[in-house]
């Protein structure tokens, strides 16, 4: 057997987190590997597509801060790719659960444009859709090109000096001097001097197999996955679609979420989608692909009812992952010289690059920064610190 190939950091999974992570460490001039189990922005994982929401509108003011740091990020990148990786469409959010005054309110205290809106009003502007309540409106909102978004970050980490291996499926990690030993599931091996794991719906078979303290893998929140189904809707009217924005909406029976569903259904239509309509699965190995026949009736019933620009029948459709937390936030935490990053409960997306930011910094930090107040990350992402 060949000696294993030497890093100082080991990024483990090369979707928007780990992309991300990888292009922030290699830009920093440091010895990066970044190791996919299949290859970037596979679509068996949760990364894949043209078609993610990028929004400001969050009920609480730091993740509508961060939006605001994020979309800095995404500019740097899109000026480095010498690509644009956000299409503006702007955003309607609505539904007397969705709270759109409140959410103007966080908006308006980080300085993002918006505007709220009558039900009429709203309907008047976009008669394609059916509101059933107060509108907020922001035009900075968009939609992300998420694919093509990891493969610049994964080409730019690449140029700036990072290895990256590709059918490189992790089976655990184990000590190895004073770093770590990450072994494949066919039997390769990788030494590091730390090891970033960003591995999505993967995390929770994969936990178990990191050489964790006990006490670490305990303050965890618990991590489930969900095979999440998205469908595909054709606009009535052709000529209206360039004018069709991202939505948000929620009521007391169900939540729901749209968007121009880019080339992934070849632009004819809108994606929509019930949030965390999909059924559990122990990881994403055990996804299947199909679509479940109810939530399927859910989402056209929707349609019919809220969205009278579209044809209610689907006319593509497809499955992804979404791995959640018990209240949405992210995950990302250090112990010795491993770092796992965020499952990002189905709103990870818009802020890849600084999450990728925050988790370089984490990974890089001195031990005893990572409890004081100015640590790299907020505590609130860190439950073995805050626990």
């Amino acid at each position: 057997m060949s000696e294993p190939v030497t890093a100082d950091y080991v990024v483990v999974g090369a979707g928007l987190s780990g992309a991300a992570t990888a292009w922030h460490l290699a830009s920093r001039g440091l010895d990066v590997t970044l190791v996919e189990r299949d290859v970037p922005a596979s679509h068996a994982g949760s990364s894949h597509g043209s078609a993610r929401i990028f929004r400001y509108a969050y009920a609480e003011p730091f993740y509508t801060d961060a939006v605001v740091q994020a979309r800095e990020l995404w500019d740097k990148l899109e000026a480095a790719a010498g690509a644009q990786f956000i299409s503006a469409t702007g955003a309607v959010d609505y539904g007397q659960d969705r709270q759109p005054r409140e959410l103007a309110a966080i908006l308006a205290g980080a300085g993002v444009g918006h505007s709220l809106l009558s039900a009429e009003e709203a309907r008047n502007r976009w008669p394609e859709i059916a509101f059933d309540s107060e509108v907020l409106w922001h035009p900075g909102a968009g939609v992300i090109d998420a694919e093509s978004a990891v493969n610049a970050m994964v080409r730019l980490a690449v140029e700036a000096g990072a290895r990256l291996h590709t059918g490189w499926a992790l089976a655990g990690i184990s000590r190895q001097g004073d770093g770590y030993r990450l072994t494949s599931e066919t039997g390769e091996t990788l030494d590091a001097g730390n090891v970033v794991v960003s591995a999505g719906g993967w995390l929770p078979q994969l936990l178990q197999r990191l050489t964790l303290p006990a006490e670490f893998i305990a303050a965890l929140p618990e991590i489930t996955v969900r095979q999440e189904q998205a469908f595909h809707f054709r606009y009535r009217d052709q000529e209206a679609a360039a004018g069709w924005p991202t939505f948000i909406h929620k009521n007391d029976r169900i939540q729901v979420y749209g968007l121009p569903g880019g080339r992934d259904a070849g632009f004819a239509g809108q994606k929509v989608a019930e949030f965390n309509g999909g059924g559990l699965i122990p990881s994403a190995a055990d996804q299947t692909g199909v679509v479940d026949p109810a939530n399927r009736e859910r989402v056209v019933e929707y349609v019919r009812q809220y969205l009278p620009g579209l044809d209610p029948e689907p006319y593509a459709e497809t499955t992804c992952l979404f791995t959640n937390t018990p209240d949405e936030e992210f995950v990302i935490d250090r112990v010795d010289g491993i770092t796992v990053v965020s499952p990002c409960s189905g709103h990870g997306a818009k802020f890849a690059p600084l999450i990728g930011q925050w988790a370089a910094d984490l990974a890089t930090a001195p031990a005893g920064s990572l409890s004081s107040p100015d640590s790299p990350i907020p505590l609130r992402f860190r439950p073995s610190v805050t626990s």
